[in-house]
């Protein structure tokens, strides 16, 4: 990172190599454009180059703190794209076919080749839906407690500890 900082070319290529797989397959679970996607993981990768200096390893991962600029980009390129918010059914599509079931229209839309789909599975079902609405449905702690008819807290808790238990899944599937 310290390299990146100070503009090291061989750096930035390597910083790129190492993680475009983490940070495309995100943008594009998110997303599920692949055209927008390549446009979130080039501009997440420019907002680490130009933040590098201001990484701090205490904070967590690097990958922790890529993935983290990814997921924020993507969720704002669908706000800039969709004038309105989706609706119920729309999400619970987006909850069925993200979590690996089938769509209730039959078409399927399983994603389970992705590795992240393969963690969202391994979590407790209310853990895995809170998980859902808030990194691919884009939607904020509130709403994600109001459209679960749970208070606050828990779906705080709820996201927090789904992301934290994916962080660690991957991260020992990683060494």
């Amino acid at each position: 990172m310290s390299a990146l900082a100070v503009d090291d070319e061989a750096a930035a290529v390597a910083f790129v190599r190492r993680f475009q797989g983490p940070v495309f397959g995100l943008a594009v679970s998110i997303t599920h454009d692949r055209a927008l996607a390549e446009d979130v993981a080039q501009e997440a990768f420019l907002r680490a180059w130009r933040a590098a200096g201001n990484y701090d390893a205490r904070r967590g991962s690097v990958l922790t703190w890529l993935l983290t600029i990814t997921r924020n980009l993507a969720i704002d390129a669908i706000r800039a794209r969709r004038s309105f918010p989706l609706e119920a059914g729309e999400l619970e599509v987006l909850i069925t076919t993200t979590l690996g079931g089938e769509a209730p229209d039959g078409s399927g839309g399983r994603i389970e080749a992705m590795a992240a789909a393969e963690r969202l599975a391994q979590l407790p079902v209310e853990q895995a839906r809170a998980v859902v609405l808030a990194v691919i449905g884009g939607r904020t702690v509130t709403e994600v407690a109001d459209y679960e008819g749970i208070p606050l807290g828990t779906a705080k808790t709820r996201i927090r500890t789904g992301l934290r238990r994916m962080r660690l899944a991957m991260e020992a599937e990683r060494d």
